[in-house]
């Protein structure tokens, strides 16, 4: 019993020793943990960036952190999506350089992604963002369908 003891380590430290370690599912701590009638080591998710509303940091090309956020939006028409784009599209980030915003269209839905240095800066243009989006989306509510040509 000292020997399970000795190599328990207690609580989630460890957590993240590897693909067969003491923190895996149906690894050693599990083992441990149900032989001491604990609850076992909970692993924590390995994180890759991605489109669709993730915010994760990444290794920046100076040594830094680049922090990036994207996510999509959908729109009833590709027309509507255009239209949002283009009232978006103008408003250039005043953060010299810290924040880079970029939006597409593909087909009825405008993608937006965001890259910085700085996850204060990242923050505060994604929350200025989504006000001006939501005028947008509200104001062509408004006003309806846009008009075939």
């Amino acid at each position: 019993m000292q020997a399970a003891d000795a190599g328990a380590g207690g609580g989630a430290e460890g957590a993240d020793d590897g693909a067969d370690g003491p923190g895996s599912p149906g690894g050693a701590g599990e083992a441990t943990a149900a032989a001491l009638g604990r609850a076992p080591p909970v692993t924590r998710p390995r994180h890759a960036p991605r489109p669709g509303g993730d915010a994760a940091a990444t290794a920046g090309r100076s040594g830094g952190r680049t922090y990036v956020f994207a996510f999509c939006v959908p729109f009833p028409s590709a027309t509507e999506a255009e239209i949002a784009c283009g009232s978006l599209a103008p408003d250039a980030e005043p953060h010299g350089g810290a924040v880079e915003k970029q939006l597409t269209v593909r087909g009825s839905v405008l993608a937006v992604r965001w890259r910085a240095t700085n996850p204060r800066l990242l923050r505060i243009s994604i929350i200025s963002f989504l006000d001006q989006l939501s005028l947008v989306m509200r104001t062509m509510q408004r006003f309806g369908p846009p008009a075939t040509r």
